[in-house]
């Protein structure tokens, strides 16, 4: 496997270094959906590798090429569904497009537009690597209506936008759900370290659930995810950045920045508020956090989004 490869936190990110056009890629609130043949002009296209910072899932109504997810290279055939999430090593091919629909979100999506606690009725998006389906004509056509919804409420400037396309996501999960991932558990796929993993994503997930609710106020770090698992804590440091392409720590840094953009935008909590709820004992340690890694005070991040509902 690949360890040189490109890492983007969005696909604009992407495409701007595989030097693709973005012009159909809005990423308005870390949301994307796009055609890929009104990207992939010139056939066969081979990708640098890439670790996204991003979930993904593509929806192939008639393509041909084929699609390489950590160590697994799949071949890409009509009514067929991706799905990717944030950290896997990926690398694209593609010889014919003629209708693939991408998209493409972060766990703030998730977060502001499905709904707050999203992994307890979609675990399979904890997922670490999952075999492409394939569908039957009917239920890809049911699918294929649902992406076409989304698609033109991306493409348009509905009051309410967000919350339109939020709910027609979760329409869309549930789809998906029901198809193929109705009796799914992510502790139960994949090798020892894929489990390593998943466990990990799992009690990150949970941890801050028990912040924000109040039922603790004490961070966990590093040396508490390796005794949840009963493992080294450099081991289980090397097996979570060897496969996802990312530190605990950032692991960390990151969820507590989606966490803490999402309590912002309530505006009955000030600052003081969050900063505890967070686990953070001062609130000025919590906006130099906050500002380390979202490049925002806190302060001016509120600010700015209620700007934009306005």
């Amino acid at each position: 496997m690949a360890t040189n490869n490109i890492s983007a936190e969005t696909l604009r990110e992407l495409y701007l270094e595989l030097g693709l056009p973005v012009d159909y890629i809005q990423e308005e609130f870390n949301f994307t959906i796009h055609f890929l043949e009104e990207t992939f002009k010139s056939l066969p296209f081979r990708s640098e590798p890439f670790r996204p910072n991003y979930f993904s899932f593509l929806f192939v109504k008639n393509a041909f090429g084929h699609y390489t997810i950590d160590d697994q290279r799949f071949e890409v055939v009509a009514n067929t569904v991706y799905f990717t999430n944030p950290g896997n090593y990926r690398i694209f091919e593609w010889e014919k497009l003629e209708h693939t629909c991408l998209i493409t979100f972060g766990e703030g999506f998730l977060k502001e537009c499905v709904h707050d606690n999203v992994y307890q009725d979609f675990s399979f998006l904890l997922s670490e690597t999952v075999s492409p389906r394939v569908l039957t004509e009917e239920q890809f056509a049911q699918i294929e209506e649902l992406y076409n919804l989304i698609y033109k409420e991306y493409r348009g400037d509905a009051l309410y936008k967000n919350k339109i396309i939020g709910a027609l996501v979760i329409v869309l999960l549930l789809k998906i759900k029901a198809y193929f991932f109705q009796d799914y558990n992510p502790i139960y796929e994949g090798n020892r370290t894929s489990q390593i993993v998943k466990t990990f994503k799992l009690n990150l997930e949970r941890h801050f659930r028990d912040l924000i609710s109040g039922k603790t106020d004490v961070q966990l770090r590093l040396q508490d995810y390796a005794d949840m698992q009963a493992l080294h804590m450099n081991y289980i440091s090397s097996v979570i950045s060897n496969k996802t392409g990312k530190t605990i720590s950032s692991w960390i840094a990151d969820k507590t920045t989606t966490e803490a953009k999402v309590l912002l935008q309530n505006e009955a909590l000030s600052i003081k508020e969050i900063a505890i709820r967070l686990g953070f004992k001062e609130t000025s340690h919590f906006s130099n956090y906050f500002k380390k890694h979202a490049s925002i005070s806190p302060a001016d991040y509120r600010k700015q989004y209620f700007s934009k509902q306005s």
